[in-house]
């Protein structure tokens, strides 16, 4: 789940900063269908955060608020993040679960973050 959780992220917060209360975005608007239906983006967003490629200004954003949004179960998202998080999530699970698994293994390789998180954006664990 945290593969997902990760993807999610990137999808919804891909150019986020960290604020004190939210993690802001300008890019909220940010077309995730578009992003999710190509999948060469989608590899390059997953190589990114696994440290196997090269990162965009969004994938460094991403993988510098990833952690923090794992340790507090999404706290500082916006409710659009979270909406964005859901989907980037069922999309890894069901159509890159190798990656999602990668993801999950490199980001909460002892699972603590996974219960909680799922939690926040699931409203149960999966």
């Amino acid at each position: 789940m945290q593969v997902l959780t990760l993807v999610v992220l990137v999808g919804c917060a891909a150019t986020a900063v960290l604020s004190a209360d939210t993690y802001t975005t300008p890019f909220d608007n940010i077309d995730l269908e578009a992003i999710l239906k190509n999948e060469k983006l989608v590899d390059n967003y997953t190589k990114c955060l696994m440290d196997e490629g090269p990162c965009t200004n969004e994938g460094r954003t991403l993988k510098k608020l990833l952690p923090d949004a794992l340790k507090t179960a999404c706290a500082k998202c916006t409710e659009k993040q979270k909406t964005g998080a859901r989907k980037v999530i069922k999309f890894y699970q069901t159509q890159h679960p190798e990656d999602f698994k990668k993801l999950q293994q490199k980001y909460d390789p002892e699972g603590k973050f996974k219960a909680e998180f799922e939690k926040a954006l699931f409203g149960q664990t999966l």
